[in-house]
């Protein structure tokens, strides 16, 4: 059964191989892709079945025990995740389908290298193999961004990919030191290590730490590492952008995890974060709701919000408790995939609006405008956190789990940020559906089946709040326990032969 922890990304992996020998066909080519969209969710179901009652599958490639193979690791939080990844992944290659995946060669392969490269990282027991898979999404990700594109995506590409090459170049770094000083870079090795590190190799290793941290924060778009993201992901197309709403998640699980399984109970970890991550993640939701402010398309205020998503849970990673974990697995779904929502909205906004797009100006009414209101409706409820949707019951578990010493800080700019996220988007609602404009320019507004899958995510959440909540309870238990973790990598934490540094 160790084989699941390897197939959500072994699929998408091979599947980006098949494509690139499968010709032009694009009949073949977007089969191949659905086939391997729908296997990579069939894995990933029968994933969290497997771990749903608490066992931890080890994958262990060519069979090389840890610390010096390669493993997967798949407890309940990544099983959780990589359902995620699949769930939205199935929208976003239908809205692609739709003419996006045929302005351009090759783009169903990147976009199976994308989810092969998200599922790695989410199912890795390394800090090396973590790189490699930011490395392959990354690469991906960024020909996604310039697919088809003119002025504005090569200008946001260039911006995202600068900053990403100096991210990926700190992560090298900072993992060669680790290496040199620890003489290993699996987590779980690690998690025993760290806590008998000589008292004289502490400040290197903290530093080494420090570096790989700011790389997790980079990808998560913690400010003042955030500015490059709203112009990135308002500049994707729209199919591309549903998609990117889970990469800064990444970088916001590679951080929980580490600080949750490796850094306690060791003089290297202490206070290593928690001092200053809670002030920058409350100012990261403050610069994303000013953002979704001041944006001038749905895009931009779709893209601003991922920011402050961001925000919100690194707060919650900041703050470490069981409570707070939990309130971040239940949050995080719903988040990525009412934002992941939103730009697909924008994207039916601006082909019923004609040359006007989704600019947040008057225009032309949208004929048959109902069923996308009605849709505008549900997801603004949602993502601002109004009752009764999802939106308010996570953000009601974080505002009871996080806080500490920050909790008046924490309640007044989760609560203010939701506040102006609300009227930020009945403003919108008033400038597309309700104020008087001339006759329609396009055609009538159609409802597309992969904006209808992720309208209807926030009420399924609902719906189904109990289970998703104890599954994220469960999960934050298992990953604060710590221990379960590290026996199914390493046994009972053996000596292992390391080379010392000079």
């Amino acid at each position: 059964m160790s084989h699941l922890a390897f197939l959500p990304f072994l699929i998408p992996f091979a599947a980006a191989g098949v494509l690139l020998l499968s010709g032009r066909s694009i009949a073949v080519v977007r089969a191949v892709a659905a086939a391997a969209v729908l296997a990579g969710l069939v894995s990933a179901v029968a994933l969290v079945a497997a771990v749903s009652g608490g066992e931890i599958l080890v994958y262990r490639l060519g069979n090389w025990e840890a610390p010096f193979g390669i493993v997967f690791v798949a407890d309940r939080l990544a099983a959780m995740m990589v359902l995620l990844l699949f769930v939205l992944a199935v929208p976003a290659l239908l809205a692609a389908m739709r003419g996006t995946d045929a302005r351009g060669l090759h783009f169903h392969a990147l976009f199976q290298l994308q989810l092969a490269g998200i599922a790695g990282a989410f199912l890795t027991g390394d800090l090396f193999n973590l790189f490699v898979c930011f490395e392959i999404l990354l690469i991906a990700s960024y020909a996604l961004l310039l697919h088809a594109g003119g002025l504005e995506q090569t200008r946001a590409g260039l911006t995202y990919v600068a900053l990403n090459l100096v991210g990926s170049s700190l992560f090298l770094v900072g993992l060669g030191l680790l290496y040199g000083t620890m003489g290993t870079l699996n987590l779980a090795d690690l998690a025993f290590e760290l806590a008998r590190v000589p008292p004289s190799d502490v400040p290197l290793v903290r530093v080494a730490l420090m570096g790989i941290v700011l790389v997790f924060l980079l990808k998560a778009a913690v400010l003042p590492m955030a500015f490059w993201l709203p112009h990135a992901y308002a500049a994707a197309s729209v199919p591309v952008a549903a998609l990117f709403a889970i990469l800064t998640k990444v970088g916001v699980v590679a951080l929980l995890r580490l600080v949750a399984v490796a850094l306690p109970d060791s003089a290297v970890g202490a206070e290593l974060i928690r001092p200053w991550l809670p002030a920058l993640a409350l100012l990261t939701v403050a610069f994303g709701t000013l953002s979704a402010l001041a944006a001038r398309r749905l895009m931009g205020v779709a893209a601003s919000l991922v920011l402050v998503s961001s925000g919100t849970l690194l707060f919650a990673v900041a703050d470490g408790g069981a409570a707070a974990t939990a309130a971040i697995l239940y949050y995080l779904p719903h988040t990525t995939l009412v934002t992941a929502g939103l730009f697909l909205l924008a994207g039916a906004v601006a082909a019923a609006r004609g040359e006007v797009g989704d600019r947040l100006v008057r225009g032309p009414a949208l004929a048959g405008a109902l069923p996308l209101g009605i849709a505008f409706a549900v997801l603004s409820l949602a993502v601002s956190g109004m009752p009764p949707l999802s939106g308010f019951l996570g953000k009601l578990m974080l505002l009871q789990g996080a806080g500490g010493g920050w909790q008046a800080a924490w309640w007044t700019v989760l609560l203010v940020s939701g506040l102006v996220t609300a009227l930020v988007l009945a403003r919108i609602a008033s400038l597309f559906f309700w104020e008087p404009k001339e006759a329609p320019a396009g055609p009538a507004a159609a409802i597309s089946l992969p904006l209808v899958l992720l309208v209807l995510a926030s009420p399924a959440l609902t719906l189904a709040a109990p289970a998703v909540a104890g599954f994220a309870g469960a999960a934050a238990s298992q990953l604060n326990a710590r221990i379960p973790y590290m026996v199914a990598v390493m046994g009972a934490g053996p000596d292992v032969p390391r080379e010392q540094r000079p």
